[in-house]
């Protein structure tokens, strides 16, 4: 099993991180953010909560934001990575494949927003069930 904390370099891992918690009625998680415009938009919406969606391994849920694709958005990413879908104005959660990866790889619908990393092990997202309400607040 794989964790991600805030050492090294990488979204979310700099001086000018960003840290919120994201919950559910089965656990909650730390994430560190980059300093983005979308990571800014984001936190100009905090708290908010939404219901969560699952799709293979990943949990995404809706924001009240609707930033622009950022030029560095990914489509593959390591599982714990903090993405936001621009397609759907949610935020996405992978912790493992989804129904279009390649092995194990972590594939989202479309390229992604990388905002930055879950503290911790991402597997912890595989206790969201589809409609718990999520809540996104800043630690």
């Amino acid at each position: 099993m794989s964790t991600h904390t805030t050492t090294g370099t990488g979204p979310g891992t700099g001086p000018d991180t960003v840290t919120v918690h994201i919950g559910w009625p089965g656990g909650r998680i730390t994430a560190h953010l980059a300093p983005t415009a979308t990571t800014r938009a984001l936190l100009d919406a905090l708290p908010f909560t939404s219901d969560a969606q699952t799709w293979g391994e990943e949990v995404y849920f809706r924001t009240p934001v609707s930033p622009a694709l950022e030029p560095d958005a990914r489509q593959v990413v390591e599982p714990g990575t903090v993405a936001f879908w621009t397609d759907g104005d949610a935020l996405a959660l992978p912790y493992g494949p989804t129904p279009i990866s390649r092995g194990d790889e972590c594939r989202l619908a479309s390229p992604c927003n990388v905002l930055g990393l879950i503290d911790g092990d991402p597997r912890l997202l595989a206790t969201v069930r589809p409609g718990d309400p999520i809540t996104v607040s800043r630690a």
